[in-house]
């Protein structure tokens, strides 16, 4: 007998900014819609065409909160995270309805911090790992002594985006939840 396998790896952009709700039981929780899309060659006119998927994603925890406070409409980010059906029924019609979503293990912010209308310049991305259960994981540190005023390329060269992250957040007890 096959055993199962569920995961999901996304990278997409935001198309909207995240909302952040609390459940009963004070867990956060986000739902982010990803626009990824596929470039290809369309073979019988040669022409370059490109295609969009949306995907519906669910955050939870320490995620969600960063989510809600880090990521905005257009941003990159990447998703991993398993395939979940939700399955419900129609209040108006009363017909069984179901959709397909991506329950998010972890989720990493690409690019600069300027980059798909988020506030600020310079930087790279940042990640962070959580899970449903509210524990969390963080993906890199910053190296002793950063520089939390901010890099300019120059400075930026032989480093990871990770690392270039971390750096350029502020120091000290700022409520910056690293």
């Amino acid at each position: 007998m096959a055993s199962s396998f569920n995961k999901v790896i996304l990278l997409g952009n935001l198309t909207r900014d995240p909302e952040v709700r609390y459940t009963s039981g004070g867990t956060a929780v986000s739902d982010l819609t990803l626009a990824i899309n596929n470039s290809y060659t369309d073979k019988r006119s040669n022409e370059r065409r490109e295609d969009t998927t949306f995907v519906d994603c669910t955050v939870w925890g320490r995620t969600a909160e960063i989510a809600g406070e880090y990521l905005s409409k257009g941003r990159a980010v990447l998703i991993e995270g398993r395939l979940q059906q939700d399955k419900w029924e129609d209040k108006e019609t009363g017909q069984k309805r179901s959709k397909l979503k991506v329950v998010a293990d972890s989720m990493q912010m690409v690019g600069g911090r300027g980059e798909g209308g988020s506030g600020g310049g310079g930087g790279g991305g940042g990640g962070y790992q959580g899970n449903r259960g509210g524990g969390r994981q963080e993906v890199d540190s910053a190296p002793a002594g950063g520089n939390s005023a901010g890099n300019s390329a120059g400075q930026d060269a032989g480093r990871s985006p990770d690392q270039t992250f971390y750096d350029d957040m502020p120091d000290g007890d700022d409520g910056v939840p690293f």
